[in-house]
Order: C-alpha cells, then structure tokens, then sequence
C-alpha cells in the first residue's frame, strides 16, 4: 500500500505502471451470530455498545479449506523469476497449509485476548483491547495493512502493554487498542461506497473516545501509517501524536521526476539519491489492480486459497523474498510459517479478499494535501520499500519530534521485528507522556 498521492496523475501515463504504488461452497461464508456483523440493520446504526467477541470458525469451513488446496491446479513453473511468486514457493506453502497447518492454534491465541465488535458510522468495527498493568499507561491505537491484518501486530502486544517483562520501563506502558479496518477480518463489510482511509481515521476517534480515552496516539505502517496520517490532518482533539514507519509523501517534484522516467536530479544527498533508486524502481502490479478493478480480482480471491495466497505473496520483491524463506525452512525473524498462513487463512475464512482490496479503489479517489503539524514520529526500517530521508518526511510532517533509522526489518517491522519494533514506538512517544 503504497504512493497514493499520485495514483490520479499516474492513471494519465504509462508510467503509472513503474512509478505508482499504494504507495489487503463459501461465497460468504457465516460462522455464528459472533461473527456475523450484518445480521440486524437497525443495531448497525444505532447501538453503540462495547460487545465482547468470541472467534470459532465451523469445522466445515476448515475442511472444505483443506478439501480446496487438495484440488488445486497448480500453473507452469514460471520461465523467469520476475515473472511472480515462484512455483516451488507454492508448492510448499500449499503441502503445509493442507497437511500441518492448524487454524485452531491462532483462534485460541485470539480468543486469550479481549476481544470485541463496537457499531461506528453503521459498519461493525471488530478489535482488540488490552490494557496495561501498569499506571498511567498511554492508550495507543495501531492500524494494520495490506496483505496484513490484525496478525501482523499480534506480538508487539505484550512488549507494549508490558515492557518491564520486555527491557523497558513501566512508564513507558501503553494500553493498546488493535482494530481490523472494515472490509478486513471480523470487521464489517462496507456495501456502499466511502469507506477510504480519512473515513476510517473518524471511526478510530470515537473508538477511541467510546472507550473512555480522552487523550491518545495513533501508530502504523502501509494502510496504518495513511490512516495515522489522515487522523493526524484532522488533529481531532485528544490526539497527542503518531508515529509511522512508512512515508506516502514524496517531495511533488520528486514524483514529477519519476513519472517522467528522469535520472536524479540534480543536488540531491547521498540519501535522497538512494531513496529515489528505491522508489523509481518499484512496480507493484497489485496496486494498479485493486485501484482499478478489485471486483475482478476479487472472483479469483473469493474462489481459490492458491490464488488469494499467491496474491497476498506478492506485495514487493523484497517482502516476497522474506515470505518465502519461511517456506525454505529460515524464517526471518518472526515471519514463520504458522504467522504467514494465519494471516492468508484469515482473508480466506472471512471471504474478505475483496472487500480489503476495494481500500485501494477508495482510496485512489481522495486528495490529500498540505502540512502535518500534529506531533509525529518515524522510524525507517532498512527493508522497507524506500528508506525516507529525514529531509522529505519533513516536507509533510512539519512537527517531526522522533526520527531514527534502525539496522533490522522491513515493510511488515512489527510482525518481523516485534521487540525492537516495541523499542521504537516506546522511543517515539516518550516526549508526549
């Protein structure tokens, strides 16, 4: 999810293709009334209770799932490794996912925590809610990405929530809320059109005022950091701070260049050559698609595990590299197995493949424009899509109070690099308490 300012400009040229990133018998498959969040129309719209929420999926989704990879039809390998997610990759992610995975594993490690459904702006909002044991903990809200969901920051719960446990200090304790955007995991699925990312940063205010947090901070990468960002432009009051770990605001001249296919230009530092490198050179098919078409893609996503897996898989050559090393046997860091699978198994047992691509059709049709002034916070992960320079987060984030580089992770640093991902935020807020 990447480069979403100049999606309308990149529509006009073929160098969209190059230069354009976002910078997510079943048809609908209901598991209970726990899970259903569409079932009364009249509670959608007006009930604005806090609901607990229990995770159980029926036996029979899990073993049509199983039945599903069994049957799949797998393509030719593929004549160059360029041309996507290589068959061999495939072949294992699809014998484990039939054979040895175990859904039940995550749904009890979900269940563990506090869980619940709240109604906001008529769509049901599903999220996690954990509170520190420790006094005076800053509440914190952290929005999930593409092809991320909530599982991605499962394991900086409790380095958060209990850093005394984790080498931090327990003033440096927050109380985390953990919610799925709508159209992605237990959340609703919007059925009309507007839910783009400053619809949902309201939303995350009055969750977070609904649930008594009259002062907070907000933190996220890929959709998480466009969503930090929207909520930061309308500074709702409360709002303290936010802190991202990937910048969607490139320098406009910056942008004109790339488009035009140009060398760097001239005077740039070492840093910003670099980044430029970076950021010309990704071409996220994935983009174009879901900012276009999502209904289309979205029949193969509803339809096939192989197809939502392989889709997922392919989010940026350097993301994929770190995907399907899990699948040779040397995870990095705690992209494991189980963690990649739980995440691709959750998309399929909520049939939310399209719904969460439509995100990107939504958000290609909104401007964003001028300054952050709210405080902010950044940290560059040396895997990610680009590594900013600290001179363009300036150019938008005009109150820049934190910015560090750290020498491990990537696009998805909080699932990959949990206990340093923790350290950075800690560092990011410590000003604001």
């Amino acid at each position: 999810m990447n480069h979403f300012e100049n999606m309308r400009h990149g529509f006009r040229t073929a160098a969209f293709l190059l230069v354009v990133l976002a910078a997510p018998g079943q048809a609908q498959l209901k598991t209970t009334g726990e899970f259903d969040a569409s079932t009364n129309a009249a509670a959608k719209s007006e009930d604005k209770s806090i609901r607990p929420f229990r995770v159980h999926i029926p036996e029979a989704a899990l073993i049509d799932l199983r039945q599903r990879l069994a049957e799949a039809r797998l393509p030719d390998e593929e004549t160059d490794q360029s041309q996507g997610v290589r068959l061999a990759t495939m072949k294992e992610l699809v014998r484990y996912w039939q054979t040895d995975y175990d859904w039940r594993k995550v749904e009890a490690k979900l269940n563990a925590l506090p869980q619940f459904v709240t109604t906001i702006d008529g769509e049901e909002i599903y999220f996690i809610h954990v509170r520190s044991k420790h006094p005076n903990a800053m509440p914190l809200i952290m929005t999930h990405g593409w092809p991320g969901s909530i599982i991605e920051l499962l394991n900086v719960i409790d380095p958060l929530t209990n850093p005394t446990a984790h080498g931090g200090r327990a003033e440096d304790a927050f109380d985390i809320v953990i919610p799925s955007m709508p159209g992605y995991g237990f959340s609703g699925k919007p059925s009309t059109t507007g839910w783009n990312p400053v619809r949902i940063a309201r939303a995350w205010d009055i969750l977070m005022k609904r649930l008594g947090y009259a002062r907070y901070v907000s933190q996220g990468g890929d959709w998480g950091a466009k969503v930090s960002e929207a909520l930061a432009r309308q500074a709702p009051e409360g709002l303290l701070g936010i802190h991202i770990n990937l910048l969607l605001n490139i320098p406009p001249e910056i942008a004109r260049s790339i488009a035009a296919g140009d060398p760097a230009p001239e005077g740039l530092s070492e840093k910003e050559k670099a980044a430029y490198g970076q950021r010309k050179a990704l071409a996220l098919a994935y983009l174009i698609e879901q900012s276009t078409r999502p209904q289309t893609i979205g029949y193969s996503l509803a339809d096939s595990p192989v197809g939502l897996a392989a889709w997922m898989l392919d989010h940026d050559p350097h993301s994929y590299e770190q995907l399907a090393h899990a699948f040779q046997g040397h995870p990095e860091g705690s992209l494991t197995r189980d963690a990649i699978v739980d995440n691709i198994t959750l998309y399929w047992l909520t049939n939310t493949g399209t719904s969460a691509a439509r995100l990107y059709w939504e958000n290609a049709r909104v401007v964003y424009k001028g300054q952050v002034s709210v405080p902010t916070a950044f940290t560059v992960f040396p895997g990610e899509l680009w590594r900013a320079p600290r001179s363009w987060v300036e150019r938008t984030y005009s109150n820049l109070i934190y910015f560090n580089e750290v020498d491990k992770g990537g696009h998805f640093a909080a699932w990959e690099q949990p206990e340093l991902f923790a350290s950075e935020v800690r560092a990011a807020f410590r000003s604001l308490r």
